[in-house]
C-alpha cells in the first residue's frame, strides 16, 4: 500500500497527473487560450503549450515546474472541489476526516470519478487546505485512489551533458548552414547628398522592425478556501512581503509548556485590516515544506523552507518592520 509520509505537496500533485486519464487532462489543457498575448506567465504557458502539442502528459507530471503543474491541477479540480464543497455546507471550511469521506463516498456513488475525487484530494494537499492531513490519509488508504510512484528521473550534470541524438544534430546542423547562408556582407555607408538651392524636402520612411510587446508578468493567484476569501483579501498590500511574527505551535512543547509561540519570519499570503494569513519559514525541512529560494537575497541567517500550512495572525503581532517582498518570479514559483 502506497503511503505519503514522506511525499511533498509538490509530488503529491505530479502523482495525480500520473493517475488521471490523458484524455481528462488533454481536454482541459486544450480549452486554454495559450497565445502569446495572453497574461499566463511564460513559467506556466510554455509548458502548458508544449503538452497541447506533445500530448505527452506523463512527461509533463515529471518534468514541469512547479508553477504549471499546480496550476493545472487546479484547473483539472475545479468542477469536482465545488461539487465537494457544496456537499459539505458549513463543514467545508475545516471538515473532520469522518465527514470528508462520507461526502466523497455519497459523490462516487453519485456518480464523480474516482480521478475527480483523487483530483480534489491533491489539490488539497498541494495548496496546505486545513483538511490536507485528511486527503493524505484518503489519498493513502482507499486502493480506488492511490496514486502511482514517479519514475526516476535521469541525473543531469552541467560538466558532462547527454549528447543529442544523431538526428537532432543533424537538425542544428542544416539549421546554422541555411543561418550562414542568408547572412549578407555589410554595405560601406552611402555618401550623403547634399540638398541643393531650392530642392524640395523629401522623406525617406526607414523600414523598422515592430517591437515585440511583452505582457507585464502577473502574479499567480494564490487558492483559498471560501472562509479565508470571505476574511481576507489576496490584494492586501502586505502580500508577498516576509514580515516576522508569533507563530502558535501545533502542539504543546513538553520542556516548555508555558510557551505556545515564537516568533519567526513569516511570508504573507493575505491579509484585512486586523489580521494576516501567512505561511511560517523553519530551518528545517520536512515533507509539508518546500525550499524557500528567496532566502540570502532576503537576508535571512540559513536556509529557511516554507511550510503549506495558512495561519491566520493579528496585524499588531508583527516584530519590527519587514524583511523584503519577494519578486512577482519568486512568487510565482513557490505556488
Amino acid at each position: 500500500m502506497s503511503t505519503f509520509e514522506d511525499a511533498s505537496p509538490l509530488d503529491v500533485a505530479r502523482r495525480a497527473f500520473l493517475r488521471f486519464s490523458p484524455e481528462q487532462v488533454l481536454a482541459v489543457v486544450d480549452e486554454l487560450d495559450l497565445r502569446a498575448h495572453t497574461k499566463i506567465t511564460a513559467v506556466i504557458g510554455v509548458p502548458l503549450k508544449r503538452l497541447q502539442q506533445s500530448r505527452d502528459v506523463t512527461a509533463f507530471a515529471v518534468g514541469a515546474p512547479a508553477a504549471a503543474i499546480k496550476a493545472l491541477l487546479e484547473l483539472v479540480s475545479g468542477a469536482p472541489l465545488e461539487k465537494v464543497v457544496d456537499a459539505l455546507g458549513e463543514h467545508a471550511e475545516s471538515p473532520s476526516y469522518d465527514q470528508l469521506a462520507t461526502v466523497l463516498d455519497q459523490l462516487v456513488a453519485a456518480g464523480t470519478s474516482d480521478d475527480d475525487v483523487v483530483a480534489v484530494l491533491a489539490v488539497a494537499v498541494s495548496e496546505g487546505f486545513p483538511a490536507a492531513p485528511h486527503c493524505r490519509q484518503l489519498l493513502s488508504e482507499r486502493a480506488a485512489w492511490q496514486l502511482p510512484a514517479l519514475p526516476e528521473r535521469e541525473a543531469s550534470s552541467i560538466a558532462s551533458p547527454r549528447s543529442p541524438r544523431p538526428e537532432i544534430k543533424e537538425l542544428r546542423k542544416a539549421r546554422r548552414e541555411a543561418q550562414k547562408s542568408k547572412k549578407k556582407p555589410v554595405s560601406p555607408p552611402r555618401p550623403v547628398k547634399t540638398k541643393r538651392a531650392n530642392e524640395p524636402v523629401t522623406t525617406s520612411t526607414a523600414s523598422s522592425a515592430t517591437p515585440v510587446v511583452v505582457p507585464p508578468l502577473e502574479r499567480r493567484r494564490y487558492l483559498f478556501t471560501p472562509r479565508e476569501l470571505e476574511r481576507f483579501d489576496a490584494d492586501h498590500a502586505l502580500v508577498g512581503t516576509v514580515v516576522v511574527v508569533d507563530v502558535p505551535f501545533d502542539a504543546i512543547d513538553p520542556d516548555q509548556p508555558e510557551v505556545h509561540a515564537k516568533a519567526r519570519p513569516a511570508l504573507v499570503v493575505a491579509g484585512s485590516d486586523e489580521e494576516l494569513l501567512v505561511r511560517a519559514l523553519y530551518s528545517q525541512p520536512s515533507p509539508t515544506r518546500a525550499l524557500f529560494a528567496p532566502w540570502r537575497r532576503l537576508n535571512l541567517d540559513h536556509p529557511s523552507y516554507l511550510d503549506v500550512t495558512r495561519v491566520e495572525v493579528k496585524s499588531r503581532d508583527v516584530t519590527g518592520p519587514s524583511l523584503g517582498t519577494v519578486t512577482t518570479e519568486e512568487w510565482n514559483e513557490l505556488f
